[in-house]
């Protein structure tokens, strides 16, 4: 079986009767789309909810921050995502409730597929109903999977910039002049950047098997789908499959990181 992974031979699916290995490769980029974009959601509001949180530390909204971060890391997502569908698809009919697009788009705007990946291969044709579509879509779901990553992020940022702005360096630019602002959002952030950056590959590998249940539950037809469906008929090789995939994804990220690290740490060098 390990010679076979080396050559490309994953096994054959007792379910589909193929090549694990293309089943992987047509579910993975959709499960990708999803955890990116849940990535991106997590760092563009953990961030900046963390330095808040570090630049009023035991205040009223250093408290929301923080509760709000304890309640995004241990919510589970199965009730999230009900109560998301709930509320936005159900009584306000602002979202959709599953799918990756509209399917009435496939006879009026059929998707181009290149890079099976909704969102770029209708980007990259020019299909901008399809384009919508996918990206409304997209909304409930990569806020279930970003409750987690957000919760983690704000927690991490507000640690580290609490320990940095005491730095002789961050004291000396407070000095100067510089507003607040400037100085957490600029000089003390730019120290915390190494292990905000450390956590995102725990977080990428944790979203990543985190999409199984929230791609049940929103019909999104990814890796999470697909091994959902191998564990109910019992298909051995396609589980095992995508631990593998998974494991090697974990392990690309975290070479990722060591390499952002190294660019952004001067201190750090790569031998």
């Amino acid at each position: 079986y390990f010679a076979g992974i080396l050559s490309g031979n994953w096994g054959t699916s007792i379910h589909t009767h193929r090549p694990v290995l293309s089943d992987i490769g047509t579910a993975a980029p959709t499960t990708l789309e999803l955890v990116i974009a849940a990535l991106i959601i997590a760092v563009l509001a953990g961030v900046p909810l963390g330095l808040a949180a570090a630049r009023w530390p035991g205040g009223a909204l250093d408290h929301a921050i923080r509760v709000g971060s304890v309640l995004g890391v241990s919510m589970p997502v199965f009730w999230l995502a009900l109560i998301l569908q709930l509320v936005f698809a159900q009584r306000l009919r602002l979202l959709p409730v599953a799918g990756q697009y509209d399917p009435n788009l496939v006879f009026s705007h059929p998707l181009t597929v290149r890079t099976r990946i909704p969102v770029v291969d209708s980007l990259i044709s020019g299909n901008w109903p399809m384009l919508g579509s996918t990206l409304v879509h997209l909304v409930l779901p990569a806020l279930v999977v970003a409750a987690y990553p957000v919760g983690v992020i704000a927690r991490m940022v507000r640690a580290q910039v609490l320990d940095t702005v005491g730095e002789a360096h961050v004291q000396m630019v407070r000095s100067l002049g510089f507003p607040e602002r400037t100085v957490f959002g600029t000089f003390a952030m730019r120290l915390a950047w190494n292990p905000v950056a450390a956590v995102l590959a725990l977080v990428f590998a944790y979203s990543l098997v985190n999409t199984f249940l929230v791609e049940s539950i929103f019909d999104w037809p990814g890796l999470g789908s697909y091994a959902a469906a191998s564990v109910s008929t019992l298909d051995t090789p396609a589980i095992v499959g995508v631990t593998l995939f998974v494991g090697v994804i974990y392990v690309v990220a975290n070479l990722v990181v060591d390499l952002v690290q190294a660019a952004l740490d001067p201190r750090i060098r790569l031998r």
